[in-house]
């Protein structure tokens, strides 16, 4: 294996947050050009191959970020509980800058809950709306429930 190649294999951190604000949503944030590039995903990301998941792009967050858990402040955007709902590691084949750049993102899950391959891909003439996709592979489950680490507001 080329140098090059191990270059583009290695690997990034990522996390979702379970995020309680105005409405019960999951941040995924993925760590590429020195940044967190984040996605709002109002289900949650599946690991069942047949849910296409909304995830609507939101501005990125500094890598010091990757680890928050806490209280967002009434009145703040965002405000309300978040905490961390799996992290770990992925890995694209290529550059992901690029590939966010046309709009599809191929990329591997090494973490907790979510493991094996996903796809990021922009909706057509949307600007900021993208869908998440499982894989069909080894680690894809048709019977995948997405479990909340919070208590839902009352």
């Amino acid at each position: 294996m080329g140098l090059e190649r191990l270059i583009l294999m290695t690997r990034k951190r990522f996390v979702i947050h379970e995020h309680h604000a105005s409405r019960l949503h999951f941040d995924l944030r993925l760590e590429i050009g020195g940044v967190l590039k984040s996605w709002a995903v109002p289900k949650g990301v599946s690991m069942n191959p047949q849910e296409k998941r909304l995830a609507i792009a939101v501005p990125d967050h500094s890598l010091s970020y990757i680890g928050f858990e806490g209280t967002l402040a009434e009145g703040t955007y965002g405000a309300g509980e978040v905490r961390v709902w799996d992290n770990g590691e992925f890995e694209t084949n290529g550059n992901a800058e690029e590939q966010l750049k046309k709009g599809k993102l191929v990329f591997t899950f090494y973490g907790g809950k979510l493991k094996g391959e996903f796809t990021l891909v922009k909706m057509w003439n949307q600007e900021k709306n993208w869908l998440v996709i499982k894989s069909k592979d080894e680690s894809a489950d048709k019977n995948w429930k997405l479990e909340t680490i919070l208590k839902p507001k009352k």
